[in-house]
């Protein structure tokens, strides 16, 4: 009999939490949020759901810049999502694994390590990273695979992390410092700038971003459609009706004239829809000098034993909030084709829930015969302490 374990995917924006029976996991906004129509009640997580107008939130971030920096907050979050109201855990009964950041600050470690087993009194714990489970995931989906290449676009930043033989290359890993929350930033900047001041509606521009923008294939002819006027065949041109919270929760993509009704106010967009996610690709865009997402993928390949490397470019894996931009993974594989020598073969693999896959994997290596030569227990860590946990995870 398999233990129900407890897997916790702990993004930076949101938090994919479940037991291992579930099918598909609870996903939390991970963050605290206070609204203008609400000033006395903080929303936890998914509590933002039962505000009445979301105009205007205000955000209580644990993570600042891809590391989870404030742990009072990110204790409150986590109280409710293992509370009754959410997900319920039962830690002296369910095993838990919870993933953080390549690279994690010690400081860090030691304190989630500490919250889990003498806070929640974990049983047993794994703490791992996001990509380590996307990478099992990918190789369980693919028997035999010796190599993949994660490429993990979260809310903070993209990393691409080659694994060979399911160990990650550490010294081959490489972060580019754009992520969704750069992209929502930037877009916020371009509206309010030509159209209407949004600086404070993170929680609507992130929805625009969601619904409206894509990956271009030729960025050059889409700026070319772009400029048409109206009925000039501008096959791009769209307006984002907004949310007013009375009639409409959430604001939602139509062509400019499709409707006579005009009582929502509108977002006329026209290359922001393509220029925003090509920020990924070209970084130095808006003055980041750093490679593009394509570019990276080729040097880290490039960076590896020369023997996986045909591997390497046979499995890339996209995983992470940002690949749900329509084209990113075709432009992807186009450009990274471009780039690898002829001989190599490449593959750029999008899996039907990039924003889940990695808590599937947990899911999937929950169920190994091996899980437990992974884990410190409770008595463990009581024995020896903060050491074992820097042995056996490989963080």
């Amino acid at each position: 009999m398999t233990d129900n374990i407890y897997i916790l995917d702990n993004g930076a924006y949101s938090a994919k939490v479940g037991l291992s029976s579930f099918k598909i996991p609870k996903i939390v906004p991970n963050c605290i949020m206070k609204a203008k129509s609400e000033r006395r009640r903080p929303f936890i997580g998914d509590q933002v759901d039962e505000c009445r107008d979301a105009s205007g939130l205000f955000y209580i971030l644990p993570f600042q810049k891809g590391y989870l920096i404030n742990l009072d907050i990110q204790k409150t979050v986590w109280d409710y999502i293992f509370s009754k109201d959410c997900c319920p855990a039962n830690f002296t009964e369910n095993p838990a694994i919870v993933t953080e950041p390549y690279f994690n600050f010690m400081t860090i470690q030691e304190a989630m390590t500490e919250i889990f087993f003498e806070e929640y009194e974990c049983q047993s714990l794994l703490r791992i990273n996001a990509g380590d489970l996307s990478a099992y995931h990918y190789r369980h989906n693919n028997p035999g695979t010796l190599c993949v290449l994660v490429v993990d676009i979260g809310y903070s930043f993209t990393h691409v992390v080659p694994y060979i033989r399911g160990k990650k290359l550490k010294d081959a890993i490489r972060r580019i410092d754009v992520g969704g929350k750069l992209l929502t930033n930037h877009l916020k900047d371009v509206v309010s700038y030509r159209q209407l001041h949004v600086m404070d509606e993170t929680h609507v521009i992130n929805q625009v971003k969601e619904d409206a923008c894509y990956v271009s294939q030729d960025f050059y002819r889409d700026m070319e459609v772009a400029r048409r006027r109206d009925g000039e065949d501008n096959s791009i041109v769209r307006e984002y009706v907004l949310p007013d919270y009375t009639t409409l929760k959430r604001g939602y993509l139509r062509k400019p004239g499709s409707e006579k009704n005009d009582q929502f106010q509108t977002l006329r967009l026209t290359n922001e829809r393509f220029a925003i996610p090509e920020v990924l690709f070209h970084p130095s865009d808006i003055g980041i000098d750093q490679m593009g997402l394509s570019e990276a993928i080729d040097h880290v390949i490039s960076l590896c034993p020369e023997p996986s490397r045909p591997h390497l470019y046979e499995n890339i894996l996209l995983t992470g909030g940002c690949c749900g931009f329509p084209g990113l993974r075709e432009r992807v594989a186009s450009e990274v084709r471009a780039l690898a020598p002829d001989e190599m073969d490449v593959n750029v693999v999008l899996p039907p829930n990039p924003i889940t896959y990695a808590w599937e994997g947990g899911k999937l290596i929950s169920q190994d015969p091996e899980f437990y030569s992974y884990v410190v227990t409770k008595e463990e860590y009581e024995e020896e302490g903060l050491a074992l946990c820097y042995e056996r995870f490989d963080i």
